[in-house]
C-alpha cells in the first residue's frame, strides 16, 4: 500500500514541478514575440523540453525509492504531455491564473496519468493475487 501511495505522490510531484517550470518560462502571448504566426507551437515545444528535463531528474531521483518502472514511465508521460499541455495553456493565458492553481492542476494531471498507467499495467498483466508472504 505504501508503494501505491508513493507512486501517486511521485506522479503528483512530477506534475506540479512540471507545471511550475513551464509557468516560470512561458508567458501569455510569448509566441507573438518569439515567432509570430507560430501560435502555440513554440510554447508547446518549450514545455515539452522542460517536462522531459523534470522527468529525467525526478525519475532518476525517485527510482530507487519506488522502482524504476513506477518512476520513469508515468513521469515520462507526465513530463512530455503535461509540459506541452501546460505550455499551450499558459501561452494562451487560459486556465489557472494563480501559481497555486497551476500547481494543483499539475498534481491532478500527475495523479490521473499514474492511475492510467497502473490501470494499463494491470490490464496487460491481469490480476495478481498477493499471498501476504
Amino acid at each position: 500500500m505504501f508503494f501505491t501511495i508513493g507512486d501517486y505522490l511521485a506522479g503528483m510531484l512530477v506534475g506540479a514541478v512540471t507545471a511550475l517550470a513551464v509557468r516560470m518560462v512561458v508567458w501569455p502571448g510569448m509566441d507573438m514575440v518569439i515567432a509570430p504566426g507560430m501560435d502555440m507551437v513554440i510554447a508547446m515545444i518549450v514545455g515539452m523540453a522542460l517536462g522531459m528535463l523534470v522527468h529525467l531528474i525526478a525519475g532518476i531521483g525517485l527510482g530507487p525509492l519506488i522502482g524504476m518502472f513506477e518512476a520513469m514511465i508515468p513521469a515520462s508521460l507526465i513530463g512530455m504531455y503535461g509540459g506541452m499541455f501546460f505550455g499551450m495553456r499558459d501561452s494562451m493565458a487560459a486556465g489557472s491564473r494563480t501559481l497555486p492553481a497551476a500547481l494543483t492542476v499539475g498534481a491532478i494531471f500527475g495523479a490521473i496519468v499514474v492511475a492510467g498507467v497502473r490501470f494499463y499495467d494491470r490490464a496487460l498483466k491481469g490480476a495478481v493475487v498477493d499471498t501476504g508472504e
